[in-house]
C-alpha cells in the first residue's frame, strides 16, 4: 500500500469518525442547533486548513468537474478572485443557495461547526447563532470532545480553501 493511499484511507476513516461524533452531538443539541442549509454564518473569512483538507477539497472539485464542469469552473473562479477579507464568503459557497458546493469534501473546521466542540485545550467552541439562551447544562449535554492532535490535523495558516482550489 502506497503512503498516499494510506493517507487517503486514514483521512476517510477520520472523516467518518468526526461526522459520526458531530451527528450524535447535533442530535443531542435539539432545537438549540440553528444550523440549516442556507445558513452560512460560519462560511465567511479566511481560516487555515490541513494538507488532508486541501487534498479532500481538490478531490471533491475534480469529481464535480467530471459531473458539472461549469459549476466547478465557477468555484475555481471564485477561489482565484478570493481576497481573504473577513466578510468574504468561502469560494466553495454557492452565493445563491448559501450551501457548500463541495460539502462532502469540506475541511474539518467546517465539519465541526455547529454543536459545541471542546478542543484539546479544554476551550469550548460554539457557533454564535446556536445555543443562544441555553443553560450551561444544556450546552454541556451536547458537547463533543475532539482533540486536534489525536486527529492528526495540523493546519498551515497559509493554506486556505481558496488556495487549495485555485487552478
Amino acid at each position: 500500500m502506497t503512503e498516499r493511499y494510506a493517507r487517503r484511507v486514514n483521512d476517510a476513516v477520520l472523516v467518518q469518525i468526526v461526522d459520526a461524533r458531530l451527528a450524535e452531538a447535533a442530535g443531542r443539541s435539539g432545537h438549540w442547533l440553528a444550523c440549516h442549509p442556507g445558513c452560512c454564518e460560519c462560511c465567511m473569512g479566511p481560516f487555515p486548513i490541513s494538507d488532508a483538507d486541501a487534498q479532500r477539497l481538490r478531490g471533491g472539485l475534480a469529481e464535480l468537474m467530471s459531473q458539472d464542469s461549469e459549476r466547478a469552473a465557477e468555484i475555481q473562479r471564485r477561489a482565484r478572485e478570493w481576497s481573504g477579507d473577513d466578510e468574504e464568503a468561502c469560494p466553495a459557497l454557492d452565493p445563491i443557495s448559501g450551501t457548500c458546493e463541495l460539502y462532502a469534501a469540506r475541511p474539518m473546521t467546517c465539519r465541526t461547526f455547529g454543536p459545541p466542540v471542546r478542543c484539546g485545550s479544554g476551550e469550548l467552541a460554539i457557533c454564535e447563532l446556536c445555543f443562544d439562551g441555553a443553560s450551561p447544562e444544556e450546552i454541556e449535554a451536547a458537547v463533543v470532545d475532539l482533540d486536534p492532535e489525536m486527529l492528526g490535523q495540523t493546519e498551515d495558516e497559509n493554506l486556505t480553501v481558496a488556495s487549495a482550489l485555485r487552478a
